[in-house]
């Protein structure tokens, strides 16, 4: 049977694990997120966009391990574009966590819109999806309908989050009266409506390894 885990040999056990990591990284950054949107204390703020910060930094280490793999192995698991791309998809939706965090933190706005924690929390839901199906990728098959199931989940999403985007934005601009916190809130809304869309991002590239390899 044509199984990605019949193509992880002995020889070569590097790629998966480094993918696993960065995952973690990226579901521990996404979890900081939403504390920072529900916190009660505006003082600690600055505290987790600081952790925030320190896991961005660790998923750019892991992303270079796995280049840095990929020019010295000869043989990969399945193709070594999509293996870099799906890493680099990752650190992407890491990178626009933190700078998420930035922009909280150099705007520091009085208060949060529902919107913006509805926003954390699919944010949140999606990369613990994508945590699940790169678990999943050394015994991929046609019949993992659950694999199949994690990526359609992050594209459910992704239309959810396009959702709570447009009602944040219609609600500060019917609600918010503060000319500077409007603009604040409208930025920081649009970057966790980016960080949506590079889940989706990396979603798709998780379609397509299932299309190629199961």
């Amino acid at each position: 049977m044509n199984t990605i885990l019949s193509i992880f040999t002995p020889r070569d056990v590097k790629f998966l694990p480094l993918l696993k990591e960065l995952t973690e990284v990226m579901v521990r950054a996404a979890s900081l997120l939403h504390d920072l949107f529900t916190l009660t204390e505006k003082d600690r703020r600055n505290e987790i966009c600081r952790l925030i910060k320190v896991e961005e930094t660790t998923g750019d280490k892991v992303s270079s391990k796995v280049l840095k793999e990929l020019n010295n192995t000869f043989i990969t698991p399945f193709d070594r574009e999509d293996i870099n791309e799906l890493s680099d998809k990752i650190e992407e939706i890491i990178d626009s966590i933190n700078r998420v965090a930035l922009k909280v933190m150099l705007y520091s706005p009085s208060q949060f819109p529902g919107q913006t924690v509805q926003m954390t929390e699919i944010i949140q839901s999606g990369s613990l999806e994508m945590q699940k199906a790169v678990d999943q990728l050394d015994h991929l098959t046609k019949s993992n309908n659950g694999f199949r199931g994690h990526y359609k989940k992050i594209k459910a999403l992704e239309e959810e989050a396009d959702r709570v985007y447009e009602k944040g934005i219609t609600f500060l601009f019917d609600e918010q009266e503060d000319t500077r916190e409007l603009v604040k809130l409208k930025d920081i809304l649009q970057e966790l409506e980016k960080t949506a869309n590079k889940i989706n991002s990396a979603g798709k590239v998780l379609k397509t390894i299932f299309i190629k390899y199961a």
